[in-house]
């Protein structure tokens, strides 16, 4: 058993046999792509990684299976699932998601191409496990992935606690331990114990104040628009040659891949975010105060580009110096418990009424970003308001809020 020392969590423990595993190249390639991807910009701490989080994600995967009382082959599956669940993220973790879900047609939990073949399934065909089975347990079609993948899972439990640790931002508490213990495995997947509901809602209040203090902060949202928009220009400049390439590459590979780019933009771009010039925010407004013509549309569209075209047609600036930022809606936190002495489920919003107005909460922090240049600001503002159909506040309006 190696045992390696972790801030958050104390004392890892590793098998063994999961060793090579931990050291091949797709996992390791995780110690050099930051967890909260441009987060520093605001919390100089926040320089943690995607390895630590895979490592601490094992480290309470392992403990949930072995308190749910699963097999020892089950044991291993979901550890070894927590240890490789994010080795499909991209360079700097979410700023990039969105170009692999347009260009690839996938999303970071999709791992078949990188666990179905070669080193990683002949390490998994070591340990008795099915590729197959570890890639339903990350993007959630098993019967355990609810451990790893849903609203009460260790993924949460670990980012939740480290984020808040490296940040230094005190809304990221949480009791893992206490929600271990408090979880059951039923026939309808993972459960919470009626004794489990404060812990519950505490996770559920930390993931909701985490995300505009740290996940949604206007300064992160600005740097990954730009960085998004830089990758894009490279790519047509280079007529998509070296996509796969791009983000299957690590946060520093992909800098220098920007900074050498045909793209007189995208280097420009880079340029900027090294030395923290970015754009200003030109308009950031709730879904309250959007028109066009349904809320649901304008995201469904996720063609940010053509409105950016739209408001520069009607600025008279540049494209290249105007980004538009249209982000999902928050999906709905739904926890079922599983109340004492009864075989009853039910969901925990229906015994908490903090539930709904968390969910409701989180809704009403949902912001549209357009952003600028500093000294452009008020006229992509004016031309925003007017290409979107956005309502403007009134002065009573700003005082209430």
């Amino acid at each position: 058993m190696k045992i390696i020392q972790d801030p958050v969590h104390g004392y890892v423990e590793v098998d063994e046999k999961i060793l090579p595993l931990l050291d091949s190249k797709p996992v390791q390639r995780l110690r050099y792509i930051k967890q909260l991807g441009f987060s520093n910009l605001v919390y100089p701490g926040a320089n943690h990684t995607r390895f630590e989080h895979s490592l601490g994600t094992m480290h309470l995967a392992r403990l949930m299976s072995l308190s749910l009382g699963l097999s020892g082959d089950e044991v291993t599956l979901v550890t070894v699932s927590g240890l490789l669940h994010d080795i499909g993220h991209g360079p700097y973790s979410h700023a990039t998601e969105s170009l692999m879900e347009r260009c690839l047609g996938k999303s970071h939990q999709e791992i078949d191409y990188l666990i179905l073949e070669g080193s990683i399934a002949d390490q998994l065909s070591d340990l008795n496990l099915d590729p197959r089975e570890v890639s339903a347990m990350v993007v959630g079609e098993h019967p355990l992935s609810g451990i790893i993948h849903g609203d009460l899972d260790v993924d949460r439990m670990d980012y939740l606690l480290r984020d808040a640790h490296y940040t230094g931002v005190p809304y990221g508490t949480v009791d893992a331990h206490r929600l271990i213990r408090s979880t059951n495995l039923t026939e309808k997947g993972l459960v919470l114990k009626e004794n489990g509901i404060n812990a519950a809602e505490s996770l559920l209040i930390a993931r909701t104040l985490m995300r505009p203090a740290v996940y949604f902060h206007h300064v992160s949202r600005i740097a990954e628009a730009m960085v998004k928009y830089a990758a894009l220009e490279h790519l047509q400049a280079t007529e998509f040659e070296d996509l796969n390439e791009l983000l299957s590459m690590d946060d520093g590979m992909f800098y220098m891949r920007m900074l050498s780019s045909p793209s007189e933009n995208a280097r420009f771009l880079t340029k900027n975010l090294y030395s923290r010039n970015l754009f200003k925010r030109a308009l950031y407004i709730g879904m309250d105060q959007v028109k066009f013509p349904s809320l649901q549309k304008l995201i469904e569209l996720k063609d940010e580009r053509s409105i950016a075209v739209s408001i520069s047609e009607a600025s008279g600036i540049s494209e290249e110096e105007i980004l538009v930022d249209i982000p999902q809606i928050p999906s709905s936190m739904s926890i079922e418990v599983q109340v004492r002495n009864h075989n009853d489920l039910v969901l925990l919003e229906d015994l908490s009424p903090l539930t709904g107005t968390l969910n409701e909460t989180r809704r009403n922090q949902w912001r549209l970003g357009i952003y600028t240049t500093s000294e452009n600001r008020k006229r992509v503002e004016e031309a925003a308001y007017e290409i979107l159909n956005i309502e403007k506040l009134t002065r009573q309006d700003k005082l209430i809020i």
